[in-house]
């Protein structure tokens, strides 16, 4: 058994696709190992922006000999044909056999085949491997037609035991000797084995490990200062370094009357610095760097830093001081010279849109936010930092006399950016929000731009489940068939999203969920409700054998097509027949919630199985036939208000 290591080297690559191509290099390989037989399995992969690495265990040395079975003419061929076959596979006729295949009679023959050595089959197919990893911006090289990968090829590592892998991609032949840190490791080639790849690396100031890289970054920064949480800096950080340290800067404390938004982001966005909260929770006069050399023991970098951020903080200042020479209220006519959508028309098309649905949901101060809330893509600070937009609108709301309640509205008027963000923090704000969101969805499904794929330009998917989640999580009333306007085509697409929320975001089983959507969607405060008591209630013991009574019923319904109308006739029961009835009595009361009405549903469990052990429904005799159908009908129609317990998956 042999381990394995693959080390792509390459030019910086964007750190965001760095861990999908992991991702998808340790699945391929895992792939390539069973699909050879080749034994073995992915350990780990990992990497830096300037290496892709892959570690495996277990390999064999070489296939294990294997038995071919050649299929050749059917039996009823003529004589040549067969004889022919037989030449062609260097065997005679008497070696053939005729066996039965899955299309008739054939000649075959069995060989056996030697395995391949594993070095020789991993030098055929690791080319193929690596040039299947996927990027968004992949290039050629080596002139078009040639190898294609994100960035160029430096070197490669591939070693199954203490052996070579020998081939060649991009003009680099793949050997046993890796690079270091691009400015403090040795110059040249480092020998390495997989027992010591990391070890002589980190010699040479690269720490392969991205969670260690992580690591270091987390102390560091911890130590420094009381530094704004930002999982998305740190990953990227993690990335586009091979040998991290953090380093603390300051700025002069006369920017922060900048609004403190304004200033995280220039330091996060475009210089990619932690933000550092003073005591009381304010924005200190402070950021965190992370260099990619250990140390900075004459302060050249702490000093640079300064000086870049210092200039990008003057910017900051005067696209400030110009946006306030007019008020938002001004700007709003401006956005008839800015394109929401070519179909669609301007920004200030989608405003007065927007307007009219906000007053609908959420009144006139709602109708006040939504008039303002895209005004501030006319800025110059939002040209410059766009994903400020929405945020500018707040700030500059409120430092121009504006109502508080209209200011925290537009500023929060894009929540939720995902399913892990919070919605709008007041009623008018998750009004505009949902105005907002509708009216891009009604408009770009107007004109058939629908997602499909991994396409979704307008990212409607994220806009549909920020409907949702506002819906749900501010215990909204709006329908979604009210909010869809009539079109089809968005109920549906708003289906998968709630099915979505529910599952993904919230936990769910899928056959909770398809369970309770199958019997209305409408309301999705009651929807929440209605899967809590269905999740509550179903480990009970007697929900699951009722669910299984009730997919039986609807089978037997749907299997009698027409059914006769009206209650059924209890002067024709039985005793299990009058029995199931007045227990369905009993269980029919609303009091206590939808948890206490499905334990009353659950508590039908004794009478159905006594119904179905004694009750035969296609009696013979037509009139207790169509009445026995018309009692089960009653069943299914009176307890389907919470959920359709056929949709419910039993043992």
């Amino acid at each position: 058994m042999l381990p394995f290591l693959l080390e792509v080297g390459a030019e910086e690559i964007p750190d965001w696709m760095i861990p999908a191509a992991l991702e998808q290099l340790g699945k391929d390989f895992q792939a390539l190992l069973d699909s050879n037989k080749l034994g073995g399995r992915v350990t780990r992969t990992d990497g830096t922006g300037r290496r892709l690495v892959l570690w495996a265990e277990d390999l064999i040395e070489r296939q294990a000999d294997s038995e071919e079975v050649v299929s050749g003419p059917p039996k009823a061929a003529n004589p040549n044909a067969v004889a022919g076959f037989a030449k062609k596979n260097g065997v005679s006729v008497d070696d053939l056999k005729v066996e039965t295949t899955a299309k008739g009679e054939y000649y075959t023959f069995r060989r056996q085949v030697a395995g391949r050595a594993t070095a020789e089959l991993l030098a055929e197919l690791l080319p193929e491997l690596i040039q299947k990893l996927y990027f968004p911006k992949a290039m050629f090289w080596t002139g078009k037609g040639g190898p294609k990968f994100i960035r160029p090829i430096r070197w490669i590592v591939a070693l199954l035991g203490e052996t070579v892998v020998p081939f060649e991609l991009a003009g680099v032949t793949s050997g046993a000797e890796t690079y270091g840190h691009r400015r403090l490791g040795v110059r040249g080639p480092i020998p390495v084995t997989i027992a010591n790849y990391e070890a002589e690396l980190e010699k040479n100031f690269v720490i392969v490990a991205s969670a260690a890289r992580r690591a270091k970054i987390e102390k560091e920064v911890a130590a420094l200062g009381s530094a704004q949480t930002d999982a998305k800096l740190l990953e990227t950080l993690t990335f586009i370094t091979e040998y991290p340290a953090a380093i603390l800067g300051g700025f002069d404390a006369s920017y922060l009357t900048l609004p403190k938004e304004v200033l995280t982001m220039v330091m996060r966005f475009h210089q990619k610095y932690f933000a550092v909260n003073a005591a009381d929770g304010t924005l200190a006069p402070n950021f965190i760097a992370v260099m990619n050399i250990p140390d900075d023991p004459e302060g050249h970098v702490v000093r640079g830093n300064e000086r870049v951020l210092r200039a990008r903080f003057n910017d900051a200042r005067f696209f400030y001081d110009v946006d306030q020479k007019r008020t938002l209220l001004d700007r709003v006519s401006d956005l008839a010279n800015v394109t929401f959508q070519a179909k669609i028309g301007s920004y200030l098309e989608k405003t007065t849109r927007t307007v009219a649905l906000a007053q609908e949901l959420g009144g006139e101060l709602a109708a006040e936010a939504a008039y303002l809330a895209k005004a501030d893509l006319t800025t110059e600070m939002v040209k410059e930092f766009t994903d400020l937009q929405g945020i500018i609108g707040g700030l500059y709301i409120a430092a121009q006399g504006g109502k508080p309640e209209v200011a925290k509205a537009v500023y929060e008027h894009y929540k939720p950016l995902s399913m892990e963000d919070s919605i709008p923090s007041t009623a008018t704000g998750q009004a505009v929000a949902l105005a907002d969101k509708i009216d891009t969805l009604r408009s770009c499904f107007a004109i058939d731009m629908i997602p499909t794929g991994s396409k979704d330009p307008f990212a409607l998917r994220r806009a549909a489940q920020g409907v949702v989640k506002i819906l749900v999580e501010g215990e909204l009333t709006p329908s979604l068939q009210e909010l869809s306007a009539g079109d089809a085509k968005l109920e549906e697409f708003f289906v998968e999203r709630v099915k979505h929320y529910f599952r993904e975001v919230k936990g769910y089983a899928y056959d909770e969920v398809n369970a309770v959507l199958a019997v209305g969607w409408a309301d999705l405060k009651d929807v929440a409700l209605r899967l809590e008591a269905v999740k509550a209630v179903r480990p009970t013991p007697n929900f699951e054998p009722v669910a299984a009574a009730f997919k039986r019923i609807k089978n037997i319904l749907t299997q009698a097509g027409t059914l006769p109308d009206g209650a059924p006739n209890a002067s024709l029961f039985n005793e299990a027949e009058a029995g199931v009835a007045a227990a369905a009595q009993q269980a029919a009361i609303k009091d206590g919630g939808y948890p206490a009405q499905l334990e009353r549903i659950a508590g039908l469990r004794p009478a159905i199985d006594h119904f179905f052990d004694q009750v035969l429904v296609n009696d013979p005799d037509p009139a207790v036939r169509d009445n026995r159908l018309r009692l089960l009908n009653q069943l299914i129609n009176e307890f389907s208000s919470i959920a359709d317990f056929s949709e419910i998956v039993t043992k």
